[in-house]
């Protein structure tokens, strides 16, 4: 009998797990911790979703209504939780237990296609049909080299609790993401002094507007999403202003929001505004506590927040079997199948802007109909990955537009009806693609 794995039980593992489990499929889920819901475990405590509460939930499950409309961390680690007890997936997920490395078994075809080894920590090993990577793409910290040495705090985001790990009064935030900013309002709101880096120019958008979050927004589903991208932008400029309201903001480069930078964050404007933060260049150098900046400037600072983002690593595959760019793994169908590898799906490791959750079941269904695709080709399976590296451009990009990526998946659905078609002179049942609001 076939049996999957999926490796972690974050929101993308669970997601996974519980529709392999719905089609039947016999699957094993391994966690190193001893919890459901990844990082929702571990953010600061002033993170909140960014996209709505009755936007972003698993097919089928809504989150409670009385959430406010955007929830906090603490209740959508909750909401992950939830959803696992509903589906009685503590009963079926092993915990406290890491995969160690994830090995093709030998064929003289492509790597994967006769399956894959997963061996555990405790030393087991398990022969699986197809391998689900779920391991989450925001837990291994990136950290930039700088000349010289910071001899004060330095604290990376994906540390950062609270308020409380910040030494002193003078705080830079290096990073303007979404993290970044929400790092800066968290210490602002503390009355610290707080400085940020911002090199380039960037798209600023309200969470909001009407006082309905912008996700929901109704009359704007009428609209291409590239008017819909207008239309954001001119409510932004109607709503918050723009780049030279702001004192130190540059201008974007980019003309649309899915060209360039986007952040969803009111509050970082407000406090600047407030004289709380404070807009200043890159970093050339390190001298004790002085940061020196690139435009010939220094300041003293007591703590640096770090908010300079991860690196996708999968510590359990060799490298070598890993085709990279930019630091990011290539991936063909919307990031779900790895370049060069067969019956291995990345679940999660794209990132389509909007809400993120419904994401996972969307990628989850089309692995679904490759791993059919497989079953009915046998042990040697159907050659997927080199039927889509014919068709399709490799794309190493994590966040990525959520209009690009709805084409990807639907592109991806249209050559998986081909192919099915040729092999079987059937039509099987097309995909979905979830459509989400703008960038």
């Amino acid at each position: 009998m076939s049996r999957y794995c999926v490796i972690g039980a974050g929101a993308a593992g669970i997601s996974a797990l519980q529709l392999l489990r719905e089609a039947g499929y016999d699957v094993d889920c391994y966690e190193k911790t001893d919890r459901v819901g990844g990082h929702w475990h571990t953010d600061y405590d002033a993170l909140h979703l960014i996209t709505s509460r009755d936007t972003t939930h698993f097919e089928n499950f809504p989150m409670p209504p009385d959430f406010p409309p955007f929830p906090r961390r603490d209740q959508v680690r909750t909401y992950l939780e939830s959803y696992a007890t509903e589906h009685g997936l503590y009963d079926v997920i092993t915990f406290g237990t890491a995969v160690d490395s994830v090995v093709p078994v030998p064929t003289d075809g492509p790597a994967g296609a006769a399956g894959w080894t997963v061996t555990l920590d405790s030393g087991e090993s398990h022969h699986y049909d197809g391998v689900l990577v779920a391991n989450g793409h925001l837990w291994d910290q990136k950290i930039p080299t700088v000349p010289g040495t910071f001899t004060g705090t330095q604290i990376h985001s994906g540390s950062y609790r609270n308020t409380g790990d910040i030494d002193g009064t003078r705080v830079l935030v290096v990073g303007a993401g979404n993290s970044g900013c929400d790092l800066a309002v968290d210490a602002a709101q503390h009355r610290f002094d707080v400085d940020i880096v911002i090199r380039e120019g960037m798209f600023f958008q309200p969470k909001s507007y009407f006082g309905v979050p912008r996700q929901e927004v109704a009359w704007m589903a009428q609209f291409a999403p590239d008017e819909q991208d207008l239309i954001a932008r001119l409510l932004a400029r109607v709503s918050i202003g723009e780049w030279h309201n702001y004192p130190g903001l540059l201008e974007p480069k980019a003309k649309t929001l899915a060209e360039g930078r986007t952040v969803v964050n009111n509050l970082l404007l407000y406090w600047m505004q407030h004289g709380r933060v404070r807009v200043v260049p890159g970093i050339s150098r390190f001298d004790g506590t002085t940061v020196h900046f690139t435009d010939g400037s220094s300041r003293e600072y007591d703590t640096i927040l770090w908010a300079t983002g991860f690196n996708a690593s999968l510590p359990f595959l060799d490298e070598s079997l890993i085709a990279r760019r930019d630091g990011a793994p290539l991936r063909y169908a919307g990031g779900v199948v790895p370049v060069g590898l067969e019956k291995m799906y990345y679940i999660g490791l794209a990132a389509p802007r909007g809400p993120q959750i419904p994401v996972y079941g969307v990628q989850t269904k089309l692995a679904l109909r490759m791993i059919a695709l497989h079953e009915d080709a046998g042990a040697r399976g159907a050659g997927v990955e080199r039927y889509l590296a014919g068709l399709q451009d490799a794309d190493d990009r994590i966040d990525i537009v959520r209009a690009v990526w709805n084409d990807q998946m639907a592109d991806t659905h249209r050559l998986i009806d081909a192919f099915h078609l040729a092999h079987t002179g059937e039509v099987d049942a097309e995909g979905e693609v979830f459509e989400g609001a703008v960038s």
